[in-house]
C-alpha cells in the first residue's frame, strides 16, 4: 500500500466550525488554525466560546475569533456567516458539528426528545449547510463543507434513538448534497465518528434510570478499545476534508457496525437487541444533564467501570467541558 500524497495545503483559508466552543468542534478549530486557517467557532455560549478562544494558540498564519450562533435559527446562521464573508473577503470551509446527545429509552425522552435532536442536529445542519453554500461556491480555492453525522446514524442504537433518527438524516444530506455540489466545485465530506473521548457526557441528557444510563454512557465513551482519542480524530477529520474525501468513518467498532449492518441488516438489528436488553429499564420522566447527575451522590462504581470513566474526565478537562477556566465544576 503506497503513501498517500501530501493534502493539498489549506494555509490562509477562512474556516467556521459551528458547535466550535467545547469538545471534537474546539479540537476541529485548532486543527485548522494548526494548518494556517483563519478560523471562526460558533456556538450558543458566550462564556464557553471566550474560554475556547482562551484555550487555542493561534499558529503561525492561523488565527481565531468566535461569535455567538444558534444554529437552529437559520436567519441568525445566514447573518453570522455574512459578516464572515465580509470580514474576511469570503469563506472556504465550514464545519457543520453543532448538536445534542440523549441518553435513555425512546418512551422516556418522549417525541419531544425526537423533535429537540431534529432541531439541534439536522436542521442545525441543514440551516449552515444552505447558509453556507453560495459563499462557498465562490471560494476561489473550492468550498469544502463537511457535516458531522455519527455512526448512530448509519445503524439504529438502542436507548440514542432521537441521536440516531437525527444523524441519519444528516448522513442522507451529506451523501445527496457532495452530488449536487460537485458541479460548482464545493466538496461535501460526511463525517461518521464511533464513540470519542471528548468529555461530553457531561453534556448529554439522560432520561429513564438517569443514573444507570449516565454510568454506562460514561463508562463506553472513555473506554480506549471502543472509543477513539478526540485530538486524533480531529486530525483525521480535518485532512479529510482538506483531501476533499466523500465520507470518512471513525474508530474500528464504528466501521465493522457500519459494514455489518449494510452486508447483513437483519442480523445486526438481532444483535442490537440482544444489547438493548442489557441496557438499564424502568425510571421516572424528565432528564438531567450530565453534569448535574454526577454532582449527585452516587453509588459505588465497579473498579473497572470506575476506570474506564477516568478517561472521559480528563477529556472533560481539556476540551472545556466543564463551566471553569480552571475546568472545575461551579
Amino acid at each position: 500500500m503506497g503513501i498517500l500524497p501530501a493534502p493539498p495545503s489549506i494555509e490562509g483559508l477562512t474556516a467556521v466550525v459551528t458547535g466550535g466552543s467545547r469538545g471534537l468542534g474546539l479540537l476541529m478549530g485548532r486543527e485548522l488554525m494548526a494548518r494556517g486557517c483563519h478560523v471562526v467557532l460558533l456556538a450558543r455560549d458566550d462564556t464557553e466560546l471566550h474560554r475556547a478562544v482562551g484555550r487555542l494558540t493561534p499558529a503561525e498564519g492561523g488565527s481565531v475569533r468566535s461569535a455567538v450562533c444558534d444554529v437552529r435559527d437559520k436567519n441568525a446562521v445566514q447573518r453570522c456567516l455574512d459578516e464572515v464573508v465580509a470580514e474576511r473577503g469570503g469563506l472556504d470551509i465550514v464545519i457543520a458539528n453543532a448538536g445534542i446527545i440523549q441518553v435513555g429509552p425512546a418512551d422516556a425522552l418522549g417525541t419531544e426528545g425526537f423533535h429537540d435532536a431534529l432541531d439541534a442536529i439536522f436542521n442545525g445542519s441543514l440551516n449552515t449547510a444552505f447558509a453556507a453554500l453560495p459563499h462557498l461556491r465562490r471560494s476561489p480555492a473550492g468550498g469544502r463543507l463537511a457535516l458531522v453525522g455519527s455512526v448512530g446514524g448509519l445503524l439504529a442504537v438502542p436507548h440514542l434513538l432521537p441521536y440516531s433518527c437525527a444523524k441519519a438524516a444528516v448522513a442522507a444530506l451529506a451523501e445527496g448534497l457532495h452530488a449536487e455540489e460537485s458541479p460548482h466545485g464545493v466538496s461535501v465530506t460526511g463525517v461518521h465518528p464511533g464513540l470519542m473521548r471528548t468529555g461530553s457526557h457531561l453534556h448529554a441528557r439522560f432520561g429513564g434510570d438517569r443514573r444507570r444510563e449516565y454510568a454506562w454512557f460514561q463508562a463506553l465513551a472513555g473506554a480506549p478499545v471502543l472509543s477513539m482519542d478526540a485530538e486524533r480524530a480531529a486530525h483525521r477529520i480535518v485532512t479529510a476534508v482538506q483531501r476533499r474525501r466523500a465520507r470518512i468513518v471513525l474508530t474500528p467498532a464504528a466501521k465493522l457496525g457500519a459494514l455489518a449492518h449494510g452486508v447483513a441488516p437483519a442480523a445486526t438489528t438481532r444483535l442490537t437487541t440482544v444489547v438493548g436488553r442489557l441496557l438499564p429499564s424502568g425510571g421516572g420522566p424528565g432528564t438531567s444533564e450530565g453534569a448535574e447527575i454526577q454532582g449527585q451522590d452516587q453509588p459505588p462504581a465497579p473498579r473497572l467501570r470506575g476506570m474506564l470513566g477516568v478517561f472521559n474526565e480528563r477529556a472533560a478537562d481539556r476540551f472545556n467541558q466543564r463551566g471553569r477556566p480552571d475546568g472545575t465544576r461551579p
